[in-house]
């Protein structure tokens, strides 16, 4: 089985990039959406959150307010660290039994934002990652709905991408039009399925 760490800036475009990669039969794993899914479903993720930092980040039927959850540890490095210990040890036991379950010639890519930053990308076989300037990923965010300050303080989490290129073994610009991003994916989705072809042959 081959292993993609797919990761990027905010809205750099990776999720775009995943489900064309997905959309070419990989396995899209996407970090985000997992950890929505343990607060939605009330694992024992959700109810570890609540403890911690109390029945305020709920809603009145109970569910968990990402938001107000987020102007908390935002505001609070030490709290922004606690919860990422809770979120993110489950989300790499839940990968972890997902990969098991899949066969030989699969491949797996896992998208998330601070692959790069919490060194898991060496867990990985390969790393991807989508570039994109600041000012095109802030203008994408305020598009998208973020204002600025929220814009900002994910921002300041994330190391530069100029930075994160050195971590990279394939680099997908993304400064360009979508066609050029498809034009991109295609190149790497041949890559990647003649290597598991090569590897299982």
């Amino acid at each position: 089985m081959l292993k993609i760490a797919l990761t990027g800036n905010m809205c750099s475009g990776k999720s775009t990039l995943g489900r064309l990669f997905q959309k070419a039969g990989f396995r899209l794993f996407d970090a985000d959406l997992i950890i929505r899914n343990f607060y939605e479903e009330r694992t024992e993720v959700y109810y570890k959150v609540v403890e911690i930092f109390g029945k305020d980040i709920l809603d009145e039927d109970g569910s968990l307010n990402r938001k107000k959850l987020a102007n908390i540890v935002f505001k609070d490095s030490k709290k922004l660290s606690l919860l990422e210990d809770i979120t993110h040890g489950a989300l790499y036991k839940k990968l972890e039994e997902e990969f098991k379950n899949m066969p030989e010639d699969s491949i797996a890519v896992v998208e998330a934002s601070l692959l790069i930053e919490k060194g898991t990308y060496r867990n990985y076989h390969t790393t991807v990652l989508v570039y994109s300037t600041y000012e095109l990923c802030k203008e994408r965010a305020l598009n998208s709905g973020y204002t600025l300050e929220d814009f900002e303080r994910r921002w300041k989490r994330q190391k530069p991408p100029e930075e994160k290129l050195k971590h990279a073994n394939f680099v997908v610009d993304n400064t360009g039009s979508l066609e050029e991003l498809q034009r991109r994916a295609e190149e790497l989705i041949k890559i990647f399925k003649n290597w598991v072809y090569f590897q299982n042959a």
